[in-house]
């Protein structure tokens, strides 16, 4: 579980250095939560 937080919070900061404006930094931050989400839902099962 700890080596999927890093890989996901890893992705989250390539993803945001990558992102040239505030919309792109919004779809970003909005794309890394569902990512977050989907892997907690994947964890309880």
């Amino acid at each position: 579980m700890r080596k999927l937080f890093i890989l996901f919070a890893a992705a989250a900061a390539l993803t945001t250095a990558a992102c040239n404006t505030v919309a792109g930094l919004g779809r970003d931050a909005s794309a890394a939560g569902s990512a977050v989400t989907g892997a907690a839902e994947d964890a309880k099962t």
